[in-house]
């Protein structure tokens, strides 16, 4: 049983992840080990206080560097779902569940909109995890739709799986030659549950298949998070970065714009230190 589970590794998870350390917190880290895509993807960053102008490559190097000197693990997984246990919280990373006593969401913020029909027929013909589900695909006709190349190994992973694979990529330089997987580079429009099959909808095609898969670096927290208050896409939180759960905390981009670092990081570090108030007071 952790004190603490925080949930993604961008700058606001990075900063909540440093004071949980110095608060000298049992604490669980769960995210990319390589840190939000976001973080290295920035070309400048000019009101970062002490650094009057860094590249966001530079940016990440830090980071990794001062988690790296702090001791701090990574666990490398995506999470598929948080639920509330009454007296604790379970995290579901695929087919592990860890829990903790709280948790703090740094989730990011959803790079695209959801898909028409993506939320309604989630577990029922559309996943978001492919190691949780891809078992269920094999030796049949799937679709996978990916944000980002940082999921091209959960591709051909499904791959080796499935019969055939339609990728329908949403950037460049795909990195993926198998002879069951056919690349293109369209934007669904929308999903809909045909008989036993998924029709994905296509600006001028359809492609039916057995499942979808769709592949992003951030779930609306909605969806995570059953019984979270959201508005517009982003969590709802007070000065103290308290949610509407009991225990549950959310810090950085997935709380609402500015999206800023310096934002993220002082949440991050809000939303620390109320966790650890909170477990002070329910010892």
């Amino acid at each position: 049983m952790y004190d603490t589970i925080i949930i993604g590794t961008g700058a606001a998870g990075i900063s909540a992840a440093l004071t949980l350390k110095q608060l000298n917190k049992n604490f669980l880290w769960i995210g990319s080990k390589d840190l939000s895509y976001k973080i290295s993807a920035a070309e400048m960053i000019r009101n970062y206080p002490g650094l009057s102008s860094v590249s966001g490559k530079d940016l990440k190097n830090a980071f990794l560097n001062q988690i790296k000197d702090m001791n701090i693990e990574i666990l490398d997984k995506q999470v598929t779902g948080v639920y509330d246990m009454t007296q604790n919280y379970a995290v579901l990373c695929g087919s592990d569940t860890y829990e903790a006593k709280t948790i703090i969401l740094a989730l990011g913020v959803e790079s695209v909109k959801p898909i028409k029909g993506e939320v309604e027929l989630l577990g029922m013909g559309v996943s978001y995890c492919a190691t949780c589900d891809g078992f269920l695909y094999k030796n049949k006709d799937i679709t996978v739709f990916s944000t980002s190349k940082e999921f091209e190994d959960e591709v051909k992973y499904l791959a080796s799986l499935a019969k055939n694979v339609e990728y329908l990529a949403l950037y460049k330089d795909v990195d993926i030659n198998l002879d069951n997987v056919n690349v293109s580079f369209d934007m669904p429009k929308e999903i809909q549950k045909e008989n036993k099959k998924i029709k994905t909808i296509l600006k001028d095609r359809e492609i039916i298949s057995d499942g979808i898969f769709v592949l992003k670096p951030a779930i609306s927290p909605a969806i995570l998070v059953p019984g979270l208050e959201a508005l517009d896409g982003h969590i709802v939180i007070n000065r103290k970065c308290e949610t509407n759960l009991k225990g549950v905390f959310a810090c950085g981009d997935c709380t609402g714009r500015p999206y800023q670092y310096a934002k993220a990081v002082g949440e991050g570090n809000v939303a620390a230190h109320s966790a650890n108030e909170f477990l002070q007071k329910n010892k």
